[in-house]
């Protein structure tokens, strides 16, 4: 299912709450306004957020005799997605699962899915080092994957979990694109002044320390949150979290 699959990027971390998702659908969304075909797999079972992030709450997975179809964006047949928030009934459903039902539907979104030609497929993680991402290594190991995108916070607590998550790609192969950092510091929307809130910082030093490359910088920008489905680089051209995405895609395309 993955053969006609240009690029397969993860985006990966050691803590949650650190923006995975909502990178992983600006990167999308901004591969999307650059011409390319994409497809955004969501993989965080017990907090899919992909769906909403994007509008696409109450819709439909169907199968065919190639597999699963994903969903597609309203806007674009060139966004193709898949998360497990698509099979439950209500958004507010838990998924109490063991590991191996778990490792199980992992594995089926990375074969059984249809996704048909693509340039890129974005893969949203869960937080930590568990069944989900092995499951995805065992699975990728004879198909091409470019390497992982590892987002943290400036904070030491989330430096520390992000290290593990860098150790993790390391003991399996996993090539480091980059690490992000999220969250670093808080832009007003008045006068877009940026106030350090949290720390600044820790995200260049811990990839320094590590010898992986730092791909910037991302305050938070309330405006980027309010963009269920739209690209940041469309709807806040010329803003610092925009020039950050366009940023990160030349990299990416490079």
């Amino acid at each position: 299912m993955l053969d006609n699959v240009k690029h397969i990027i993860l985006i990966l971390s050691g803590k949650g709450g650190v923006g995975k998702s909502t990178i992983s659908t600006q990167i999308a969304l901004t591969l999307l306004e650059k011409g390319y075909k994409v497809g955004l797999l969501d993989i965080d079972l017990c907090g899919p957020s992909i769906p909403y992030l994007l509008q696409l709450e109450n819709c439909d997975v169907h199968q065919s005799d190639n597999g699963w179809i994903p969903v597609y964006t309203n806007v674009s047949q060139n966004l193709a997605v898949m998360s497990i928030g698509f099979l439950l009934n209500n958004r507010n459903n838990a998924v109490v699962w063991r590991g191996p039902k778990k490792t199980a539907m992992v594995k089926q979104f990375l074969t059984d899915v249809h996704w048909g030609d693509l340039d890129y497929l974005i893969i949203d993680t869960p937080p930590g080092t568990s069944d989900e991402h092995i499951t995805v290594m065992e699975n990728l190991k004879n198909v091409k994957c470019d390497g992982a995108i590892i987002v943290t916070t400036p904070q030491q607590m989330s430096i520390e979990d992000v290290r593990k998550e860098i150790t993790f790609c390391k003991k399996t192969g996993i090539n480091i694109i980059g690490l992000i950092e999220n969250m670093s510091g808080f832009v007003c929307p008045h006068c877009t002044e940026c106030t350090n809130v949290f720390s600044k910082g820790g995200g260049e030093s811990l990839a320094s320390l590590a010898h992986i490359p730092f791909l910037g910088s991302l305050p938070i920008d309330p405006r980027v949150g309010e963009l269920l489905g739209k690209a940041c680089v469309k709807e806040l051209s010329g803003s610092t979290s925009a020039q950050f995405f366009d940023k990160i895609i030349d990299n990416l395309v490079k």
